[in-house]
Parts: structure tokens; C-alpha cells; sequence
């Protein structure tokens, strides 16, 4: 749509200018440094960064009503740039210029309200938001648009080059990191570390498809991270992980999407999101609380992070009542067939201290909560979830099933609706369910599987070999139709036709 057709009160504003002064503070020291560095901890104090803006005066220069106003009117362009996360342009990289945006389709994922079904069922109103509709099929894409914009940008303006992009993974974050560094080659080049056969095989097909150097590494996805941060401390490369703090800021976009799809209105609404490295659920609060302090939104959703009984460093830590008593401590994981958020030492904990602290202060009272859930609730949960419309991921499970302790602790009621983070799409993880379905998850999962849920193919053929049709031998027209005829009697049968 052309801007010369909006309203005159937002028309100045429909087309973001790069504007912001942002740079990195540390949560340790406070210390700062520009962003023209490739930083992801503090030089000082090795504490990980958070990206502010010294023009944030900008983002109160309109009412909050202007600004729904302007993101509901920028949804009408056709401008590629601000077509994804950076619809919210001045809230995410307000000092990237249009040109220096990668968009690959990224953002704007649908919001899909549980069946009725499934609302019966768990007692409870609540959607799911399908990130796993995102270009490689997790919502770590939106993260990757924003941290490969930020490069893009810094090699625009000739500040580096012969970028090499690395990260450690579960699966989600090597192939959104190989598929946007594949779109900018050969500027860029990646390589990605995975924990040796700890991830599914779709998710390692997708970085070796974008061409990047795939590592598999002994031990888990925590032992990945440390080699990673040792060469990002050595050699000047571009680490693609959550400590990446530009990665935080492109996961803020889901708050923003989030409220603009309830038109705005956060009263009453619950956001549940699993909690991996802890970079998504530390990027969902500050997105609101961004929101919430331009006043574009006037109620704080409440917030529950869910862990696997088998991956539970952050649920350990809030069960300590005594903010001053608690002791953060690494666990070891055990085998999750939320796989994505099987990690016991998550690099962005000090950013969930932080964050959740100014929101609850913020909300004026409890408004963030953690709960832990079983591996057979999960799987369970997601088969059920998938069973009544739905494409969510074993790490949607978790949210569903966590969403369902939550209401059992009295933390939701039914007067809240619940918006639940399936964050990559079901295939990804569809081992698992051939695993459950053939009854042969391994025990470290403490999984059995219920015959409820249990769904395999059922093979028809006919009585007499000679009737069976192939590629290589096709049935005379008399033959055909006593195929037809006696396949088609066997499977009325079976459905009680």
C-alpha cells in the first residue's frame, strides 16, 4: 500500500529512519561499549550484554495509541525489510537501515486458538503461536534475522569482513545460523557444533543443506557452547548464540506480535514459553516491559517458563522463596525429548535474574513463574495437542503440559487466556513420535508409551499375490478393478463402513 494513503498524523513515521544510538551494557558492571565491536560478554568482567538505546527518549515521543496505530498501519506495506521482526523497527534495530535488513520471511507467525476439544480437555482457553512456521522452522529465526542484520550492517559500513558465523546447538539455532549466513555468502561463512547423535536427523540435515561446516562434538550441547565460546575468546568470529545479545533483541518481536494480535490488550493473558538457554523467555519479558513503559500496552501478561524434570537449572533456582538466598547452580541433564531445551547451564540465566526482577517490580507483584513437568506429560500432551489440529513440537508439549501443572498450582485460572510458544514445527522432532509409536523410547527418557496415543499404518493388500499392482507390472483392466473392488471392501471394514 502506498504510504501517500495513511492517515497525516503517523504518515512522517510509517517509513522508520535509522535513528538509534545503541550500544551494550553489561548486567555485571554496567560497563559499556559500542556496538561497532563484536562483543558477547563484557571484556571486564566476562558478564553477558544487553543492547540499549541512548535515544530511548524516542520511543515516548508518541502516545502508545499512536504507535498501535503506526505498527497497524506499517502491516499494509510491502517494503520487504519491514515486513518481519522489523515491523517494530524502532523497538528492535533502530539504528539499521532499511537496506542492511536480511528478511527471509521470518515473523508474524499465526496465532491459532485450541480447538474446542482441547480446550475441554485441559479445562482452559488458550492459543498456540507456531513458530515453527518460521523459514527453518523455529523461532530462533527471529533472533538470526536480527544478529545477521547487525553484521550485515557492520560489513555495510565497511567495519568488518570475511565473516566466519559459529554457534553450538540442539538442532534449532544451527540451522536458522546456517540458513540466514548461507542468504549473505559469500560474505559470510558458518560453522555450527552439535553434540554428537543428540540431535534429530531433519534437524542436522538443515545446516549441511545451507553448506555450512557441521561439527559433531562428544557430551551435550553444554560442552558444544564451551569449545564455542573458547574460539569466539581467541579468534574474531561472530558467535550466533543467545549470548549474542542482537539475538535477544530479534526474540523480542514475539512479545510485540503477541500484542498486536490481541489488539493490544494483555489484560488477563498468560504467555507460556519453554526455557532452553534462557534466551527466549529473557527476550518475551523485556519485549513487554518495553512495550509496557511506552505505553502501548497497559497490563503485563503473566509469564511461566516450563523445564523438563531432565533439564531444570532455572525451576531449581526459583524454588528458593529468598531472592537473597538463592544460588544458581548448573545441572546435568538427562535425555529430553525436548531436545531443544535440554541444557543444564543456561548462558542467558543472569538476564532472566535480571529481567524477571524489573517485572515483577513493574507488575507490582508476582507476575513471572517457573514450573517443572515430566518427560511423559510432554509427550503426551504434544501427541494430544497434534491430535486436535495442531503442529507443535515436543517443546510445545512442554508448554502445554506446563500450562496444565500451572492451572493445577492455582497460578492460571479460567478467567486467562494462555498463548503457548510452540517454537519449531512438529517434523523436526517427528523421531520421537515414530519412537513412542513403536514403543522403543529408550529408558533414560522415563517415557512409556500409552496405547491411547499409539497410531501406526495399517497395510491392506489382497488375498491372491497375483492382484497386488506395482511401478513395474500394472494390473489389466479386469484385474484393476477386483483390486479396487477387494481393497476397498477391507478398509470399509476396518472403519465399520
Amino acid at each position: 500500500m502506498n504510504p501517500e494513503l495513511f492517515p497525516e498524523d503517523i504518515r512522517p513515521y510509517i517509513i522508520p529512519k535509522p535513528e538509534g544510538k545503541l550500544f551494550y551494557r553489561c548486567l555485571g558492571c554496567s560497563a559499556e561499549f559500542p556496538i561497532e565491536k563484536l562483543l558477547y560478554v563484557c571484556p571486564d568482567c566476562n558478564q553477558v550484554l544487553l543492547i540499549h538505546d541512548k535515544n530511548q527518549a524516542a520511543l515516548t515521543r508518541h502516545s502508545g495509541a499512536t504507535w498501535q496505530k503506526i505498527f497497524d498501519f506499517r502491516k499494509m506495506l510491502k517494503i520487504p525489510a519491514l515486513k518481519g521482526i522489523y515491523r517494530f523497527h524502532e523497538f528492535i534495530g533502530s539504528c539499521i537501515p532499511l537496506s542492511s535488513i536480511v528478511y527471509l520471511g521470518e515473523g508474524h507467525t499465526p496465532i491459532v486458538e485450541a480447538s474446542t476439544h482441547l480446550k475441554e480437555k485441559t479445562g482452559l482457553n488458550f492459543f498456540y503461536k507456531n513458530d515453527g512456521q518460521n523459514p527453518s522452522a523455529s523461532f530462533k529465526d527471529r533472533g538470526m534475522a536480527s544478529a545477521l542484520s547487525s553484521i550485515k550492517y557492520l560489513i555495510d559500513q565497511n567495519l568488518v569482513s570475511d565473516v566466519i558465523a559459529v554457534c553450538a546447538s540442539t538442532g534449532d539455532t544451527s540451522a536458522a545460523a546456517a540458513l540466514y549466513a548461507s542468504y549473505l555468502r559469500p560474505l559470510i561463512k558458518s560453522a555450527v557444533l552439535l553434540p554428537h547423535k543428540k540431535v534429530t536427523a531433519q534437524q542436522l540435515s538443515q545446516p549441511l543443506g545451507s553448506g555450512a561446516n557441521v561439527f559433531e562434538i562428544p557430551g551435550v550441547f553444554d560442552d558444544c557452547m564451551k569449545i564455542v565460546e573458547h574460539l569466539s575468546s581467541l579468534y574474531p568470529v561472530v558467535l550466533l548464540n543467545s549470548k549474542n545479545a542482537w539475538r535477544i533483541l530479534g526474540q523480542e518481536s514475539y512479545s510485540y506480535e503477541i500484542a498486536q494480535d490481541f489488539d493490544w490488550d494483555m489484560k488477563n493473558k498468560v504467555v507460556v514459553v519453554p526455557i532452553g538457554n534462557a534466551g527466549n523467555i529473557s527476550a518475551v519479558m523485556n519485549g513487554f516491559l518495553k512495550f509496557h513503559r511506552a505505553g502501548i500496552i497497559t497490563h503485563l501478561p503473566k509469564i511461566i517458563g516450563v523445564q523438563s524434570e531432565h533439564a531444570d537449572p532455572v525451576f531449581q533456582y526459583y524454588l528458593e522463596p529468598d531472592e537473597n538466598k538463592r544460588l544458581f547452580k548448573p545441572v546435568n541433564t538427562r535425555p529430553s525429548v525436548a531436545q531443544a531445551a535440554m541444557i543444564g547451564n543456561p548462558v542467558s540465566m543472569p538476564r532472566v535474574i535480571e529481567i524477571a526482577k524489573r517485572y515483577n517490580q513493574t507488575s507490582c507483584q508476582q507476575n513471572t513463574f517457573f514450573v517443572q513437568v515430566s518427560e511423559q506429560s510432554i509427550m503426551d500432551w504434544q501427541l494430544t495437542a497434534n491430535r486436535n489440529g495442531h503442529i507443535t513440537c515436543t517443546q510445545g508439549g512442554e508448554c502445554l503440559a506446563g500450562l496444565v501443572k500451572a492451572a493445577a498450582q492455582g497460578i492460571v485460572t479460567q478467567q486467562e487466556t494462555a498463548i503457548l510458544d510452540a517454537t519449531a514445527h512438529a517434523i523436526k522432532f517427528s523421531e520421537f513420535q515414530d519412537l513412542y509409536f513403536k514403543q522403543q523410547i529408550p529408558d533414560a527418557y522415563g517415557i512409556r508409551s500409552d496405547s491411547d496415543y499409539i497410531n501406526l499404518p495399517d497395510f491392506i493388500s489382497t488375498d491372491d499375490p497375483n492382484l497386488v499392482p506395482s511401478q513395474e507390472k500394472r494390473l489389466e483392466k479386469k484385474e484393476f478393478q477386483q483390486f479396487v473392488q477387494e481393497i476397498s471392501g477391507k478398509i470399509a471394514k476396518k472403519l465399520n463402513l
